[in-house]
């Protein structure tokens, strides 16, 4: 079981939108299309589809520069960028639907602002985060920090660029500034070194040999 934990982990991330060349436009302006892959769908959904993308950048500067990036190039803002106690951030849902919150726990500025990325955090907003929990451990994930009913992160694969977490979903739309309520598709499939499975809220995982590299996301819309 040791080893079957040890390599378990999210191998890619695929956001299922209706229109993959305009969506490769944004995420590549946006500066995180190395980070996911893209497949046309037009499956049904309304309102949260509970779960986020978090970026954690450097420093303030940063998160403006990635949040200015976003709404140049589609963005709607959620939450503009403010201060709070934990840190700096900001929240904008771009053009296929998907919500991003980008963060820093740094006060202050110590440069000029960058385009790189600290951490990129799946999070799914689950209506149980310990049977969730048990179910990603059963699937051979291990946990990394968990604070409760309330949150659950799990310890990523060496070669995986998206740690997975887990958030109450009326806490998750909360933090988001939105309503909790949504029907449909979560339009996201997410690639597992551990095969295909559905978890305890929907989230669908497939197969995946390898985590996705840069070049896949541009082919996956050519």
């Amino acid at each position: 079981m040791a080893t079957t934990a040890s390599t378990t982990s999210v191998a890619s991330v695929t956001l299922e939108v209706a229109d993959p060349e305009a969506a490769h436009r944004f995420y590549a302006a946006f500066g995180v299309d190395t980070y996911i892959r893209l497949r046309a769908s037009e499956a049904h959904s309304t309102g949260f589809r509970g779960f986020t993308l978090a970026l954690t950048v450097s420093q303030p500067a940063t998160v403006d520069r990635f949040l200015g990036a976003a709404v140049d190039a589609g963005a709607t803002v959620l939450k503009p960028a403010a201060k709070s106690l934990w840190g700096y951030g900001g929240v904008v849902q771009a053009p296929d639907g998907t919500i991003w919150k980008i963060a820093t726990s740094a006060k202050k500025d110590t440069g000029p602002a960058t385009r790189e990325i600290g951490e990129i955090v799946l999070l799914l907003g689950v209506e149980d985060v310990k049977a969730s929990k048990q179910f990603y451990v059963g699937r051979g994930m291990t946990v990394a920090r968990s604070f409760g009913g309330k949150y659950a992160e799990f310890a990523s694969g060496r070669p995986s660029p998206v740690k997975l977490a887990l958030y109450k979903r009326r806490g998750l739309a909360k933090d988001l500034g939105i309503p909790a309520g949504g029907t449909g598709s979560h339009r996201v499939v997410l690639g597992s070194t551990a095969g295909s499975f559905t978890d305890p809220d929907g989230f669908a995982w497939e197969a995946a040999a390898s985590p996705a590299p840069a070049p896949s996301t541009a082919s996956a819309v050519s």
